[in-house]
């Protein structure tokens, strides 16, 4: 239940706070006092659009603050505040929006600051907010659909759900079948390109690192004969053959100084076993030198042979990668592509098949949707008509109607080719005898603005019994309705009152004189709302302001005794039960 709403600088309105409590409250002022700017405030409070024109001119932005009442509506909700690292103080959840003059929206929730998104997730099991223009979505097919499916429950809204997914699967699948189908021919092209590649791969058969191996190669074949001179010197400075001075031989003359004196000195020593170790490094690496030099021999043969190699790998990298390991690696990728593309066919079959298994599922999930709407729809329209009943329209009678289309292209059900949507295989549609006897007709063909307006409440409260929900919001439903019809709609919102909190914007006193509580909104002399403009009237403010909705009139005698006998009225039948 939503327990106080806080609104400042929106619309026409400076600063207001509204308490509201159980039942049924009324909200009425003078055209352009900022009425509906409550149920504006209440739909950004909700998740709605944020719009920076809605906010005062002249402030820096606007503000809506709600305490809602959240006591005994089960853990989910905690949950979701929980989840969004809000808090619930004393079984209260303050929300909160507020818009920038710029344009710019933030939006709170149990303390913390939260995607507007997710209000509308955490309002949505709180609040139903219905306007005037709920009016005109009721006569379009889908919001008609989905009043039925809301009414049949949960376990028809899994039926949807269960339907709706395996639509998407199925078109899906039928995309895919589509483009494979398409591209065969540019998918066999790209085949033989690959096999070309492949094979000019296996051709060549390279080892991974082979390029690199055999770049080496052929510069030490090219340069063999200068490496083995370079060699030949450096081993003869290591270690002469012919006893000229050498390295080896130096080393071991300065070894043989120190050893002579290492007994008068421990660091002489250590320099003499540190000359010894070098000694031997030098004569190890003057063998590796002559080896090495001894090993450079100029091959004419191979060093052709390696050349040629290298262009032959030269001619893969030049196509298929920077280095030979790249290319292997394309080799790789290439022929798992390979693999898929040859399996064309294969693929085909396969999502062939795929594609009719599920169209077989979806038929066997729509026709279970659509016995369990067919169910549905006799029982709401008969609730609806009740309600029409109990609304002044004692010889109405909604009529909900499903029909289905034949479609070459559709599912088999029944015997039938019918065409199908996400929404199932059934076309809703709900129709109206306005009186007894009359051909039921299409609700834009039969229902006048004010019949409209009472199919719609109809038609809420009908979901209201399988969809409970703690706060309705109506936004002048009864524009249209006037006299007894007016009268019968107070009735019966007073009704819904008894279940669930109310709140009503109306300009007919025989709808506000049903409410529990009266709340006016009041213009100041400059044209705007001021701090004060929402005021809970008391019971003789109440009768001023019924005289006025009733003949413009506040001090008259006679409008108010008016005004006085239509609260009465309206009390009397209040407790009068029905």
């Amino acid at each position: 239940m939503l327990e106080e709403l806080r609104i400042t600088s929106l619309g026409v309105i400076d600063e207001s706070v509204l308490e509201l409590g159980p039942g049924f409250t009324a909200i009425t002022g003078e055209t352009g006092a900022g009425k509906t700017m409550v149920v504006t405030a209440l739909g950004l409070l909700l998740g709605g659009r944020a719009d920076s024109g809605a906010v005062r001119t002249g402030a820096k932005g606007a503000r809506v603050e709600g305490v809602v009442r959240v006591d005994g509506l089960g853990a989910e909700l905690r949950d979701k505040v929980d989840g969004l690292g809000g808090e619930i103080e004393d079984g209260q959840l303050l929300l909160a929006r507020q818009i920038s003059a710029e344009g710019r929206s933030r939006a709170f929730a149990g303390g913390v600051a939260v995607p507007a998104s997710a209000l509308a997730g955490l309002a949505d099991p709180l609040v139903a907010v219905h306007g005037q223009s709920d009016q005109h979505r009721l006569l379009q097919a889908a919001a008609q659909r989905d009043a039925l499916d809301s009414f049949a429950g949960a376990k028809t809204l899994e039926l949807r759900r269960r339907y709706a997914e395996t639509f998407r699967t199925l078109r899906a699948t039928e995309s895919e079948l589509a483009e494979v189908v398409q591209t065969a021919r540019e998918r066999a092209q790209e085949a033989d390109l690959l096999r070309f590649g492949l094979g000019e791969v296996e051709a060549v058969a390279p080892e991974p690192g082979e390029d690199v191996a055999l770049a080496a190669e052929e510069s030490r074949l090219g340069f063999a004969d200068t490496l083995r001179t370079a060699a030949a010197q450096a081993r003869e400075c290591l270690s002469s053959e012919d006893g000229g001075p050498d390295a080896l031989g130096t080393v071991s003359a300065a070894r043989k100084l120190l050893d002579g004196v290492r007994d008068h000195d421990p660091e002489a020593a250590s320099l003499a076993d540190r000359l010894a170790e070098v000694s031997y490094l030098l004569s190890d690496v003057a063998a590796d030198v002559s080896s090495y030099a001894s090993g450079l021999d100029t091959d004419p043969a191979r060093l052709a042979a390696v050349s040629e190699r290298r262009a032959s790998l030269t001619a893969l990298t030049r196509k298929y990668g920077d280095t030979i390991d790249d290319v292997l690696a394309w080799s790789q990728t290439a022929s798992l592509r390979l693999l898929d593309l040859d399996n064309t066919d294969e693929h085909i079959e396969e999502l062939t098949r795929r594609r009719d298994e599920l169209r077989a599922e979806l038929a066997a999930h729509g026709a279970a949707l659509s016995a369990a709407r067919a169910k549905a729809a006799t029982k709401l329209g008969k609730v609806v008509s009740d309600e029409l009943t109990s609304l002044a329209m004692p010889h109405a009678e909604l009529t909900v109607a499903l029909s289905r289309s034949d479609d070459p292209d559709g599912l088999p059900v029944d015997g039938r080719t019918v065409r199908f949507t996400s929404s199932g295989l059934d076309d809703v549609e709900f129709l109206m005898a306005a009186n007894t006897g009359a051909e039921p007709r299409p609700l834009n063909k039969g229902a006048s603005g004010g019949e409209l307006s009472r199919v719609m409440l109809a038609v809420e409260v009908a979901l209201a019994a399988t969809n409970p929900v703690p706060t309705f919001v109506f936004d002048e439903v009864d524009a249209g309705v006037g006299g007894k019809a007016a009268v019968e709609v107070g009735r019966r919102l007073a009704m819904l009152a008894r279940h669930a909190q109310v709140l009503v914007v109306t300009h007919l006193p025989q709808v506000a004189a049903f409410a529990d509580h009266h709340c006016v909104v009041r213009k100041s002399s400059d044209g705007t709302v001021t701090t004060s403009g929402l005021t809970v009237l008391d019971d003789s403010a109440r009768v001023r302001e019924l005289s006025r909705m009733l003949a413009g009139l506040e001090d008259s005698d006679t409008a108010l005794a008016h005004a006085q006998e239509l609260l009465d009225t309206a009390q009397e039948a209040r407790a009068t039960p029905r």
